[in-house]
């Protein structure tokens, strides 16, 4: 049987790349597409504006009608999904988040939908950057304190928010394995006479630009040595695919806040 998938922002670059994922996967279905108010693309077929066909799903405003979807996939912005995510709990629909920027209050409460319906909420719907977020807590454990964890991550010049969610998920996973608190020892810039580098310190540095997807380093800084860990995306498709993967997983699951990782079973 399929699953049947609603798309919120189903015109952005990601929601695009989404319902490219449904059309390529024969387990999915694309069930509904949305937009915002005043969207250029409203009335028009989801497939068409994809480029992948006629899938007989037009957008529409708002939020997919009660019972159209088992499972909302939303990335956009952090108010918008939390307020997706309280009505998807409402309605008994389950949800994948990949928004990224919610601030700690907004998780809160992302916590307490979730507790009504199963949620996937992942800063990152790659499978290779979720596979890198286990390595590199077991690398930072296998090296040991006198390695110095630096985090380098690259996007393009739109992106709203700073350090990426990728980025702070690759901290959080090597401040875990080091057993360090991030919130005392991350450090997010470098400027003017700022003394050496505390063994403590998680480096998490930003750069802007361009058009690239997402690059993001991990660097293991030694006496002699250092190991350097990359994943690049060169295409969005890499993360609709996780998306609709994951969507896949969570429906008919018991709720709760689950990351990407469970969906691997990492």
């Amino acid at each position: 049987m399929q699953t049947r998938i609603g798309v919120l922002g189903a015109d952005g670059r990601m929601g695009r790349a989404i319902v490219r994922a449904i059309a390529a996967n024969p387990r999915a279905q694309l069930a509904a597409a949305v937009e915002r108010a005043g969207s250029a693309s409203l009335g028009q077929d989801a497939g068409l504006v994809a480029g992948v066909g006629s899938r007989g799903v037009l957008i529409q405003e708002g939020l997919p009608h009660k019972g159209v979807a088992q499972v909302w996939v939303d990335f956009s912005i952090p108010a918008a999904s939390l307020a997706a995510a309280q009505t998807a709990a409402a309605g008994g629909v389950a949800m994948v988040i990949g928004t990224t920027g919610f601030s700690p209050e907004q998780k809160a409460e992302l916590t307490m939908a979730a507790a009504e319906v199963p949620i996937v909420f992942a800063a990152n719907t790659s499978v290779g950057v979720n596979v890198l977020l286990k390595t590199v807590g077991d690398v930072a454990r296998a090296l040991g304190p006198t390695y110095d964890l630096e985090i380098v991550e690259t996007h393009h010049r739109a992106k709203r928010d700073a350090p990426s969610g990728t980025a702070l998920r690759l901290a959080e996973a090597l401040a875990e394995a080091t057993k360090r608190d991030l919130a005392a020892t991350a450090r997010y810039e470098r400027h003017g006479e700022i003394g050496a580098r505390t063994d403590a310190e998680i480096g998490i540095q930003t750069i802007r630009g361009g058009d690239v997807v997402g690059d993001h380093t991990v660097y293991f800084l030694g006496n002699g040595e250092r190991i350097e860990i990359t994943h690049r995306a060169t295409s969005r498709d890499t993360f609709a695919h996780g998306a609709v993967r994951a969507a896949l997983w969570v429906e008919g699951r018991p709720p709760g806040l689950y990351d990407f990782r469970d969906v691997l079973g990492l």
